[in-house]
């Protein structure tokens, strides 16, 4: 697949990670409300259709890496932090959250498993989306770059210290961060390909 192909694979994977984590809850457990849980919830173990979830963060993880590679041609700190980055995010879809439904049973390591990379991620997106602010040309794009990192920071704390909006400030951060990454691996692939065509 050329980059153009890559950065439509990876719109596509963001628009079904929209649809499924904003339809997929009427069909979760009773007990699943969109305000208060999170998408690694809509993929918990025991949960209802939990593998549209999961498969939605695989497409997500490696659409993110096929684009980003091709984009960011020859910057290899973001190349690795968005390996890092996708690789996480598809082990978030591996190993499954706990049953938010209390009193059943659960693989705990699974669970713990899906903390780490579930960390991981929001650490290497925020450390991805700050470089870009080290490479980018125009001011407005070098401070869209900051912001982005700063919000996911900020998204982050959001959901530990209002836990009881956990649902919404996870998906901001979700929709905010691939929507931006569409942008940006859309415009560094069209530059990559003037350079090419200025080589040749």
């Amino acid at each position: 697949m050329d980059g153009e192909q890559m950065n439509r694979l990876l719109k596509l994977a963001f628009v079904l990670l929209i649809g499924v984590s904003l339809v997929l809850p009427s069909f979760s457990v009773d007990e699943y409300r969109i305000l208060l849980n999170t998408t690694s919830h809509l993929g918990a173990q025991h949960a209802p259709l939990a593998w549209i979830m999961n498969a939605t963060f695989l497409l997500l993880g490696s659409a993110t890496i096929l684009s980003g590679w091709r984009a960011f041609n020859g910057y290899w700190f973001q190349r690795i932090a968005l390996i890092v980055f996708g690789l996480a995010l598809m082990g978030t879809g591996i190993f499954q959250h706990r049953p938010i439904v209390e009193g059943l049973s659960f693989n705990m390591l699974e669970d713990q498993l899906h903390s780490i990379f579930a960390s991981v991620v929001g650490t290497a997106f925020t450390l991805f989306a700050i470089s870009v602010a080290f490479i980018e040309k125009e001011k407005e794009d070098r401070i869209g770059a900051i912001l982005m990192g700063l919000a996911s920071i900020l998204l982050s704390l959001l959901i530990f210290r209002v836990s009881s909006l956990a649902g919404i400030w996870q998906r901001a951060m979700f929709f905010l961060a691939f929507g931006w990454m569409v942008l940006l691996f859309e415009r560094w692939t069209k530059k990559d390909k003037k350079i090419d065509k200025i080589q040749n």
